[in-house]
């Protein structure tokens, strides 16, 4: 098994401002350290855990060229890709919700897609079995126009059109698991009929008005998006039966050319931005469930892209877990948590509550 590993430095050169939690707080609060919660030390963590325990040998660990103005334009409109690079050579500032960005932050962002495209084209052109984007920041809530929720760039977006315009191939299909809604793919696709976008999140977090499962796609695309919002302290079980029973059977039946993974880790149990209670191994597990699905359906050809998570003590063993999956790999990092969090999993009663509402969506999808 090839894995490739697309990461940049200047990746975690990219800072926000005086913000605590996702609020700016202007003098009020101390802000976090480094600004939003979305700092680069979760993901440089991941990158050093790879190291420390040796994975990253068994990964072909690279960079890539940033995408160029060509790829931007097939997701982003000219106006708003200019307001933000001049904004960017300014000194930085914050263009939508929630998206501020220091000096350089336009060519930090277009490295950030430039990951996500070449770990997609080394997929589909049969040099890697499967690969991963250490992207940043990431891009899952951008919409073509306006920025929001530390995204600034749509990466998965600007990946898949560049590779249609490649000819590398023609369908596609986006499976979301960050805890929050990937509501910027969902616009960019929400009209197409060759993207197939699903999402599991957690009700109603972020965006709050965006999400709901009965939003289906529309014109060409209808039946194309399917979101899947679960309710908070979901869990393990939970996040493996919704992936059994609702994501991967959409999935199969689109059959797709690729399969691309939003890899956000905020749905894990200590994540400040989730209330989900998933765990290292719900990620690991969950990995095996889409390398399984993407080799009955798309020969293996499977990307991830990191999103969102937010803990810098448990973000490096999620993604750790996935890396090893995804690498076949004997190499492993002893979850620090795994003595706990399955202990903060839900009750039967709850698991049974769930089972109902994954019976509703079921039953709703086969109408």
């Amino acid at each position: 098994m090839t894995t490739g590993f697309f990461w940049d430095e200047r990746c975690f050169w990219h800072g926000g401002g005086n913000y605590a939690g996702m609020l700016p707080v202007g003098g009020l609060v101390q802000p976090l350290d480094g600004g939003l919660p979305e700092s680069p030390e979760t993901k440089r963590r991941l990158k050093n855990l790879i190291e420390v325990t040796g994975l990253a040998l068994d990964l072909v660990m690279q960079g890539a060229d940033p995408a160029d103005k060509a790829d931007l334009l097939r997701v982003h409109p000219a106006h708003y890709l200019d307001q933000f690079k001049a904004l960017s050579d300014a000194g930085g500032g914050e263009l939508g919700r929630r998206t501020p960005f220091g000096p350089g932050g336009y060519e930090i962002a277009a490295l950030s897609a430039g990951l996500a495209k070449a770990a997609l084209f080394a997929v589909l052109r049969s040099e890697m079995d499967n690969a991963y984007a250490l992207s940043r920041p990431p891009g899952h809530h951008c919409l073509p126009d306006f920025p929001n929720g530390f995204c600034l760039l749509n990466n998965i977006g600007i990946a898949i059109e560049a590779a249609r315009a490649a000819g590398l191939a023609q369908r596609f299909a986006v499976l979301d698991w960050d805890v929050h809604h990937g509501n910027g793919t969902e616009a960019v696709f929400y009209d197409r009929a060759d993207v197939l976008t699903v999402s599991i999140h957690q009700d109603r977090n972020y965006p709050m008005d965006t999400g709901a499962f009965a939003d289906r796609g529309t014109g060409a695309g209808a039946g194309c998006n399917l979101n899947i919002p679960l309710p908070p302290g979901t869990g393990h079980i939970g996040y493996l039966a919704a992936m059994d029973r609702l994501a991967l059977p959409a999935i199969r039946d689109f059959a797709p050319d690729v399969l691309i993974i939003a890899c956000g880790y905020d749905a894990a149990a200590n994540d400040p931005l989730g209330r989900m209670l998933a765990t290292a191994d719900t990620f690991a597990q969950m990995t095996g469930q889409v390398m399984a699905l993407a080799r009955d359906t798309c020969g293996g050809r499977l990307v991830m892209v990191h999103e969102g998570g937010y803990s810098e003590t448990y973000v490096p063993f999620c993604g750790h877990a996935v890396l090893q999956q995804m690498a076949g790999s004997a190499i492993c990092a002893a979850d620090p948590f795994a003595g706990v969090f399955p202990l903060r999993q839900p009750d039967a009663g709850f698991d049974a509550y769930l089972d109902n509402v994954i019976a509703q969506m079921e039953t709703q999808l086969r109408a």
